[in-house]
């Protein structure tokens, strides 16, 4: 809901081809198929225990959604959308990044109230303390670790920032410019976060699940950047 608020604040000022009717329908289905697809990503990634345990594969209520699903299904659907529709999937692309940054900077804060989502041990200032039955058996005996919810928090700030900054000072950039800026600032984001969270329940052999995603998003979003500021057309 804040995302879509401030999706709506961007478009007053610079997306007014855009109308309201069309940002509410497209908001109401993005988080339907977000949801969705957060939890197809989780179940794919650990396929093994939903074929033994296929009633689970429903109950998100026992957690098990990842925001890289729920970006990846967002991006197919909003292709889909664009062609059906014949819209500017590139221009939509760039307005919704707003409200999806701004919902993962609000989104992450579930994570300390369910106490998940926290790094290795630690002393510093800013230390998160986290109660015995959350904490990873081989750190049962440490009780302070970095919060790296809020990090990721905090570096989705800065993003949201540094998109309003380019939104305010480059007004002719090209379609799509926000929106692979944001994937690869947000990629980027995860790939510093995850290597010290130590609940990280999905990986491919010995690597993060979340890091293969980050790479495979800054890559796809680099080429992209690319291809768009080689075409003549703005």
């Amino acid at each position: 809901l804040f995302g879509i608020l401030v999706i709506l604040f961007v478009r007053k000022k610079f997306f007014k081809d855009i109308s309201v009717d069309e940002i509410c329908d497209i908001s109401f289905l993005l988080i339907i198929i977000g949801l969705i697809s957060a939890r197809i990503y989780y179940v794919l990634l650990d396929y093994t225990y939903f074929l033994r345990n296929p009633l689970e594969i429903p109950a998100i209520w026992n957690g098990g959604i990842s925001i890289q699903g729920a970006i990846a299904g967002g991006i197919l659907f909003g292709i889909y959308y664009a062609k059906k529709h014949k819209i500017n999937f590139l221009r939509y692309a760039d307005l919704f990044c707003f409200g999806i940054v701004t919902g993962q900077i609000v989104g992450r804060w579930g994570n300390f109230f369910n106490s998940e989502a926290f790094g290795l041990p630690t002393n510093l200032p800013w230390k998160l303390f986290i109660p015995f039955a959350s904490r990873p058996l081989e750190y049962r005996d440490f009780e302070y670790f970095h919060p790296t919810f809020l990090y990721e928090s905090l570096l989705s700030v800065i993003t949201l920032a540094i998109l309003f900054t380019l939104l305010n000072k480059y007004k002719t950039r090209k379609d799509g410019f926000l929106f692979f800026l944001y994937l690869i600032l947000y990629s980027i984001s995860r790939l510093l976060v995850e290597t010290i969270r130590v609940d990280s329940v999905l990986n491919v052999g010995t690597v993060h699940a979340a890091h293969i995603a980050s790479a495979v998003f800054i890559v796809i979003s680099a080429v992209c950047l690319i291809f768009i500021y080689k075409k003549k057309t703005v």
